[in-house]
């Protein structure tokens, strides 16, 4: 099996390119999505976050308030460290499960913002970064919905996409068309395809 970290700022395009490389033997897995999932359960994970910040953090219907969790979490990065520690250890034990269910010769891409921030880029064979200026992310992400107050905050907490650079193995820059993207994505699922392939020959 192949394991792709795939990795971007705020406003990249990472999930678009996630997307794009899903199916054909390309198991895609959202590690905000993951944690979403932990909260709509209501198990282990939910009552771990409750017992932390309090019923404050909760809707009407009982349901974990994501904006009203990470306003509380985000300007102080004690409580910002708490709330990883335990949706992380339990993202990193999902996707252990999960991949243990594909066949040998699948390719899992894993997409998640922090992977060179936290050091477990390490863990997988490929490094794939989707770049993109702060400029060009910030008006992405503001289109998606989010206030300049909550890109900015987003933003410090994550490495600069220039740093990113050197630690990627590929890079898609997507500052182009749709067109510009999708044709980069076809040269990298051919190039991971063959990556398999030499594994499974015991090439490399």
């Amino acid at each position: 099996m192949l394991k792709i970290a795939l990795t971007g700022n705020i406003g990249s395009g990472k999930s678009t390119v996630g997307k794009l490389f899903e199916g054909e033997g390309f198991y895609l897995f959202d590690a905000d999505r993951i944690i979403r999932n932990f909260y709509e359960e209501k198990r282990e994970v939910y009552k771990k976050v409750l017992e932390a910040f309090g019923s404050g953090i909760l809707d009407e219907e009982g349901n974990i308030d994501r904006k009203k969790l990470a306003q509380l979490v985000f300007d102080d990065d004690k409580k910002l460290r708490i709330l990883e520690d335990i949706t992380h250890q339990a993202l990193y034990q999902r996707l252990e499960e999960d991949f243990a269910k594909l066949p040998s010769n699948s390719i899992a891409i894993v997409e998640a913002s922090l992977f060179i921030e936290k050091g477990t880029y390490k863990n997988y064979h490929v490094v794939l970064l989707v770049y993109a200026s702060y400029e060009t992310c910030k008006e992405r992400a503001i289109r998606q919905g989010y206030s300049i107050e909550d890109f900015e905050r987003r933003w410090k907490k994550q490495m600069p996409p220039e740093e990113k650079l050197r630690y990627a193995d590929f890079i898609i820059r997507n500052e182009g068309t749709i067109q510009d993207l999708e044709k980069r994505v076809e040269e990298l699922k051919r190039v991971f395809k063959n990556w398999v392939k030499f594994q499974k020959e015991g090439v490399f």
